[in-house]
């Protein structure tokens, strides 16, 4: 492709705002892509696009189709809840659209491969927004771990609280859905833990709950226990209705346990402690990495480039289908009391939703 590559932004308010406000601009500043068109069923949204992707009245619409119809565009980004994103993935790939779409996939397991394959059975790319494992602070933890300079790893441990109790503090449709933390939240610290480790998960014991003073309908808090593949074992503490924030979005706690070393994370602080046998630990202060984009903005480069015809980047939908059959393995475990092994989870739920079941590796997901 020549020239910067054409968008249609889908939603515009909310969590949109921000990509019209930070996460997009700089893409038409590095020539990768511009924005042609923005779509928000909500019209008073649109103002957003119009003042910070510089985009006049005309090129903003309440109606996708009415804006494929009239914008010509590469690729979509869909910014809506996760709820409507199979209907734009939908229209999008019947305009032959490209799609970046924020995590997570759907509310269901079964939601996420049914648009795995039609993604798959078009000629489409589609590129998932896993920003948080793009955040500086963790992909310095996680190059910490890639270095081997501390040896193996022997277990990880995340912490993310705040308080969200009150309706409405964490978004009017995540109070309102069922298992909101495991589904809005976890999605990406468990995608973090795979970044961390270098595999997928092998096994997932989870229990979650909503305390009596949390306004949510579904639950608010987890703690969550993950065997990987490479042996060692992640430990979440998640919750949406404490008392008080400790660690919130951007400021996450991850402590990684590794043979010769413990690296810890803590409001983008990173650290590294090891000592001798009941001596007080000694302490070095690790700096953290600098480029120009990170989080979101990086991912939004990766996707142009991939598009572009460079190299496949780990935010793609076959790589998110990992996350996404954690979350929801989490989520079977919680509801039975059961450890889920996450491996025949997502196999079970290939088979069950198959129109016909081959023997061929082409049946399953390239997951």
């Amino acid at each position: 492709m020549s020239g910067p590559l054409r968008y249609i932004l889908v939603g515009t308010g909310g969590w949109g705002a921000q990509w019209c406000r930070t996460f997009l601009p700089p893409l038409k500043d590095s020539g990768r892509a511009i924005p042609v068109a923005a779509v928000d069923v909500n019209g008073e949204k649109l103002r957003y696009a119009q003042e910070y992707l510089g985009l006049s009245p005309q090129h903003c619409f309440t109606d996708f189709i009415d804006a494929v119809h009239k914008r010509r565009a590469d690729f979509a980004i869909i910014v809506v809840p996760p709820q409507f994103h199979e209907r734009y993935v939908d229209m999008a790939l019947t305009f032959d659209l490209h799609i970046l779409c924020e995590h997570p996939l759907a509310l269901d397991m079964e939601t996420c491969l049914r648009i795995y394959r039609k993604v798959r059975n078009s000629s489409r790319k589609m590129g998932i927004v896993a920003s948080h494992r793009f955040d500086p602070d963790k992909q310095a933890l996680a190059e910490l771990v890639r270095s081997r300079r501390y040896g193996r790893v022997n277990y990880v441990v995340c912490r993310f609280t705040e308080n969200c109790r009150a309706f409405g503090t964490w978004g009017k449709y995540r109070h309102e859905m069922q298992d909101p933390l495991l589904i809005e939240a976890a999605v990406h610290h468990f995608d973090v833990f795979r970044a961390i480790c270098e595999c997928n998960a092998r096994t997932v014991h989870a229990a979650s709950w909503n305390p009596p003073w949390g306004r949510f309908g579904g639950d608010s808090t987890a703690l969550v226990t993950i065997e990987m593949d490479s042996g060692a074992y992640c430990l979440y503490e998640g919750a949406k209705a404490n008392a008080s924030t400790l660690n919130g979005w951007g400021n996450e706690y991850f402590r990684v346990e590794c043979e010769h070393g413990t690296l810890e994370l803590d409001r983008r602080r990173l650290r590294v402690f090891n000592g001798g046998a009941m001596e007080e630990p000694r302490v070095e202060l690790v700096p953290l990495p600098e480029q120009p984009a990170w989080g979101a903005v990086r991912v939004a480069e990766m996707f142009c480039d991939w598009l572009a015809g460079g190299e496949k980047p780990p935010i793609t939908l076959r790589d998110a289908m990992r996350t996404t059959s954690m979350v929801f393995a989490a989520v079977q475990s919680s509801r039975t009391g059961r450890e889920i092994d996450v491996h025949q989870f997502l196999d079970q739920w290939v088979d069950a939703t198959s129109s016909t079941r081959r023997a061929d590796a082409d049946q399953r997901p390239e997951v």
